[in-house]
């Protein structure tokens, strides 16, 4: 996932429940040529932005310190991003539990892999999600229920991110002024908006039907029936706070083992880097990726890691090499989805009842 955790997390979920479950009407095909200028010009900033950053540093030395890293500290980064999709997939049994959905952890640990695959090797977050909701809409009893697990999932995941960015920040500033830049106090604002908002969300589902509906001019049967599903869904997490308490805690675990895969990463590289300051960066990078002006976040996230840093004083080369180990690393493990999907599609098994 772009190496966000399916969940943990990020970007590119709007329009998800089109993407599964989309009204069935003649609308007009999507332009081939307006799509190809989009993502044509994501390909210029990515390539633009890494030719940028390449051209500021030692290739050689770049060169050096990848092929330098230690294999076992990289094997200790793999299993803690196993361990965090584990957790992942977990969390995300818990809130199906909520919608009186129940699901082993096994087909979902399963189901999570094969969306880290979909999330890795296609142009956008979206893909993973659309697997996980079809996977699971036969037990759910209904695809927009499916979906709305995922989206909070997705939101619990995003606030226990800002949450250890938040953390992060505020011991990094105590120890390095010069870190002030990256004020806690901001994160703090954004965590307490985004929790009171969600908040909201949940406790009053009836008042976000009520938001929705101008919708319905758009196709009052469907988007009708879709509005009372997802009230329902909201109003079943409302009666089921601790599932929602016990998310977000599964929450800050995940983002807390990513935060660990990437200082493993470091240590197979030598890159001495405080644990507080990537506590900073990693979810930072994800925030920025969520932009949508490149391809899976290529090139701004390495931006992202060579600004922070510059900031610190440490190599850019180590910024970089950090980066893209830890985009490698995520694509070899996320090779085990596409072995999971091949092994699954061979069985017939494609939904989860």
């Amino acid at each position: 996932m772009t190496h966000v955790p399916p969940g943990p997390d990020a970007p590119d979920t709007p329009g998800l429940y089109d993407a599964i479950d989309g009204p069935e009407t003649s609308e007009a095909p999507t332009r081939p040529g307006r799509l190809a200028l989009l993502w044509s010009a994501k390909i210029v900033v990515s390539i633009g932005l890494l030719y940028v950053l390449l051209s500021r540093v030692d290739l050689a030395r770049l060169w050096a310190i990848a092929r330098m890293a230690s294999v076992t500290w990289l094997a200790v980064a793999l299993g803690l991003y196993f361990v965090m999709v584990f957790i992942s997939a977990w969390r995300w049994g818990v809130l199906l539990h909520a919608q009186h959905v129940v699901v082993g952890l096994g087909p979902l640990l399963r189901s999570y892999l094969v969306a880290t695959f979909f999330n890795n090797f296609l142009p956008s977050n979206i893909g993973g999600d659309v697997i996980r909701v079809r996977d699971t809409a036969l037990a759910a009893g209904s695809k927009t229920r499916a979906a709305t697990v995922v989206l909070v999932d997705r939101g619990i995941g995003l606030l226990a991110l800002v949450f250890i960015a938040a953390i992060g920040a505020s011991l990094a500033t105590s120890t390095n002024p010069a870190m002030a830049a990256f004020g806690p106090g901001l994160l703090w604002l954004a965590f307490g908006g985004g929790t009171l908002a969600g908040g909201l969300v949940v406790l009053k589902p009836d008042a976000v039907g009520r938001m929705l509906a101008p919708l319905k001019a758009l196709h009052q049967e469907w988007v009708e029936e879709r509005i009372s599903r997802l009230v329902s869904a909201l109003a079943r997490f409302r009666e089921s706070p601790f599932a929602l308490a016990l998310g977000f805690a599964g929450g800050i675990v995940v983002q807390a083992v990513l935060v660990l895969f990437y200082a493993a990463i470091a240590q197979a590289i030598l890159v001495s880097i405080p644990l507080a300051h990537l506590a900073v960066l990693i979810p930072l990078s994800f925030i920025v990726q969520m932009a949508p002006v490149t391809v899976n976040g290529l090139g701004v996230r390495e931006a992202t890691f060579s600004f922070y840093f510059a900031r610190l004083g440490l190599p850019l080369e180590s910024a970089l090499a950090l980066s893209f180990l830890g985009a490698a690393l995520v694509m070899v493990f996320s090779l085990s989805g596409g072995i999971a999907n091949l092994t699954r599609g061979h069985s017939g098994q494609r939904t989860i009842s």
